[in-house]
């Protein structure tokens, strides 16, 4: 293989990345996809491979790619953490080299599907400022 015809991988988080899921997990029912999500994964599989990453039953999750015609943008569907060059997840947090930081936004991490009031947010904004003097 040619390095010029190389893709590098993508992990994507498929419950609050691609679909709806509001926190309600039900492992019958994928949600329906986010607007934009089919779009986004075409744009990103011309450049990347994509995988999707799911806790959720492979079947299940790959006729949900079926349904939603995303067979052409997604190579592979797992469970586990392959090797890849980078994740996109809706609850995680990326490490900077501060445990300091890192503990701060575990105390106060919030998933983006769950409404963060501007208070609260405000307060974590100040913490994490603090931390960096």
């Amino acid at each position: 293989m040619n390095k010029k015809d190389f893709k590098k991988i993508i992990l994507i988080d498929l419950d609050g990345v691609l679909n709806t899921y509001d926190g309600h997990f039900d492992k019958n029912i994928i949600p329906p996809i986010k607007d934009g999500a089919k779009e986004f994964l075409q744009n990103l599989s011309e450049t990347y491979d994509i995988k999707i990453f799911t806790t959720r039953n492979k079947i299940l999750a790959s006729k949900w790619i079926l349904e939603n015609k995303l067979e052409d943008y997604i190579q592979d569907v797992t469970d586990h953490k392959d090797l890849c060059w980078l994740f996109i997840d809706d609850r995680f947090i990326n490490f900077q080299g501060n445990y300091e930081i890192l503990n701060t936004q575990i105390k106060n991490f919030k998933a983006w599907c769950i409404k963060i009031n501007s208070c609260t947010f405000y307060k974590y904004l100040q913490d994490v400022r603090n931390l960096n003097k």
